[in-house]
């Protein structure tokens, strides 16, 4: 232990030369400790919050900031946290009650594994307030909690076993799940218990988190918060560049069900970027169109603090991405107007069932929001597009998209109404008839349109082009194929029920 200590010693000399020469801000005496072990055990962590700006700067320094420079957004940090850097200590010692079982002694320090929302808004309030206004926030409940999504998911999780010539379907266990849907959607973290390891610095005892690790962005927190900041701020350095960059959003939003980062990268904003972007300031704050960028990125449209080259507010930062955004165009199975509250599992359709559209492609417009308010989150969108582009520009995008919105919708009634009739012929059996509706054939046809083809017609068209994503690459083309192949399903199965008819 004696040789260990020393050479943590000499690795934290040479990694932070700028602390020991006083040109960086101090650290607390706790995050000293935690840095002496971790930067042996754990040098790739030590290395990443080393070059963050949490390690830079303290909330003091932080606060001082001025105008739209200001990143720390709480008015009341703890004295005892201001001036020193946030380090190890500041966030995993933070608020140990808070997080129940989850908060183990350690060297003796009451120390908690997962860092939740509920913690960062200790520096960062504004932000997680916004989150948690925000659908990803809910992610979680509205997959697990929504019986009809549940079936779509064990449909496609479920382990298939082939009994007497049946396909049998058993529900998916959850390190399946863990590692599937709720990779993004988030886990719910419990601790079961606690184990001994024996680790490099001995025998130490743990506490043992089902659903650990994630980092969805709805994952329910041991202290009841939901998400995690760092689905986008990734550990340790919390960096606004990774944030900003679409690499970080494509984790989760690569399709074919939401395919937004094949369609931004075949786009003509996605061409600029991978051209320019070594070129481009992803850290300034506020960001600058046209000085610290020339094309947006996810960040600039949905999420980022703007101004233009005369220092006036173009859009403000935002964390509730709904905010900016009139319509949910990922399909369900219509796309539909965005959802008033982010707890998705309050919508009732006219049938009352948990979904946003019924079958008839009608809103459910008690949870939706309604025209003025759309017009309102449109026009928020549109003052992006128009620090680049003309009016007429603006204007024509937006008038091909709502089209789409409207045609594609469309398209995807036709096929439905194919798969009503097949439901109400009983060639398939599905809500109506208490069963999966999607885990059959026809059903698995039926699906596809919406769930992929429909989808990504609407990306293509929502992120100003992605070429052939609105035609041959699962968009029109495909989306006009599924429907012959639904139809003529449709009607194999009516001259089989006929042809069964005739020979009694």
């Amino acid at each position: 232990m004696i040789y260990r200590r020393f050479l943590s010693i000499v690795f934290v000399l040479l990694i932070w030369p700028a602390l020991v020469c006083g040109e960086a801000p101090p650290v607390s005496d706790a995050t000293q400790e935690c840095l002496d072990c971790h930067a042996i055990f754990h040098p790739g962590i030590v290395a990443g919050w080393e070059k963050s700006r949490h390690a830079a700067i303290t909330p003091a320094e932080a606060l001082q900031a001025e105008g739209l420079a200001l990143k720390v957004s709480s008015k009341n940090i703890p004295e005892d946290l201001q001036k020193v850097a946030v380090g190890c200590a500041e966030c995993h010692n933070l608020r140990p009650e808070a997080h129940g079982a989850g908060t183990f002694e350690h060297n003796g320090y009451d120390v908690h594994t997962v860092v939740s929302p509920d913690d960062c808004r200790t520096c960062h309030a504004v932000e997680a307030d916004q989150y948690s206004r925000n659908i990803m926030a809910h992610a979680y409940a509205n997959l697990v909690d929504n019986t009809v999504y549940n079936q779509l998911e064990h449909s496609i999780l479920g382990n298939r076993t082939l009994e007497k010539g049946q396909l049998k379907v058993a529900p998916p266990d959850m390190d399946t799940r863990e590692e599937a849907c709720l990779y993004c959607h988030g886990t719910a973290l419990k601790v079961s218990g606690t184990e001994v390891r024996d680790t490099d610095a001995g025998e130490l005892e743990f506490p043992v988190t089902v659903g650990w690790p994630n980092q969805g962005v709805g994952r329910i927190n041991l202290d009841g918060s939901k998400g995690a900041c760092s689905a986008c701020h990734t550990r340790h350095s919390f960096s606004i560049e990774v944030a900003r960059k679409p690499h970080t959003c494509k984790e989760c939003h690569v399709g074919p069900d939401v395919p937004a980062f094949k369609v931004y990268s075949a786009s003509k904003h996605g061409n600029i970027y991978s051209s320019k972007k070594q070129e481009w300031d992803f850290q300034a704050v506020p960001w600058t169109v046209g000085q610290d960028f020339t094309a947006p990125t996810c960040a600039t449209c949905h999420v980022s603090l703007l101004v233009n080259t005369d220092g006036e507010m173009i859009n403000a930062r935002t964390h509730e991405m709904k905010n900016r955004l009139a319509w949910r165009i990922f399909g369900l199975i219509y796309a539909h107007p965005q959802p008033k509250s982010p707890d998705t599992t309050i919508i009732r359709n006219k049938n009352g069932r948990p979904l946003p559209t019924d079958l008839e492609g009608g809103f459910a417009d008690k949870y939706l929001l309604n025209a003025k308010e759309r017009a309102a989150n449109t026009e928020t969108m549109q003052a992006t597009c128009l620090a680049c582009h003309g009016t007429s520009w603006v204007e024509g995008h937006f008038r091909r998209y709502h089209n789409t919105i409207e045609r594609s919708n469309a398209a995807v009634r036709t096929v439905t109404d194919l798969m009503v009739e097949g439901w109400e012929r009983g060639y398939a059996k599905g809500l109506a008839q208490k069963a999966n509706p999607f885990d059959e054939h026809g059903e698995r046809m039926w699906s596809d349109t919406w769930l992929f083809y429909a989808n990504t017609v609407r990306f293509a068209a929502a992120m100003a082009g992605g070429g052939d994503y609105g035609v041959f690459a699962d968009g029109r083309y495909q989306l006009s194929q599924a429907t012959i192949d639904m139809h003529e399903w449709l009607e194999r199965m009516k001259a089989f029920e006929a042809m069964k008819t005739t020979k009694k």
